[in-house]
């Protein structure tokens, strides 16, 4: 078994960056409550530019990702994160070679 890596780049505006990330962070609590399938994250903000920030996520497995996919909508605080953002600017999956 694989783990998935993920990497996703977002633009967000400043003054909504704090609710984000601990939006994001409640969001993997949240993910990881029926079983662990988010084996470490991390939440990183661009060098170069201050409104972008990267989740980093290693996935327990492929499926994992894509059953957590299907209960993106169920999770309280996507609807609120979603709304927070300005854009994804990259997303992307990730196994091993």
């Amino acid at each position: 078994m694989s783990y998935c890596y993920e990497v996703a780049v977002f633009s967000v505006s400043k003054e909504n960056q704090q609710r984000v990330i601990e939006l994001s962070q409640l969001l993997f609590e949240e993910m990881n409550k029926e079983r662990a399938v988010l084996i470490s994250h991390s939440i990183l903000s661009k060098t170069d530019n201050d409104e972008e920030i990267c989740w980093q996520l290693v996935w327990l497995d492929e499926a994992a990702v894509e059953e957590n996919a299907k209960k993106w909508a169920t999770f309280p605080s996507s609807a609120e994160l979603e709304s927070l953002v300005g854009s994804r600017l990259y997303y992307g999956h990730f196994l091993a070679i």
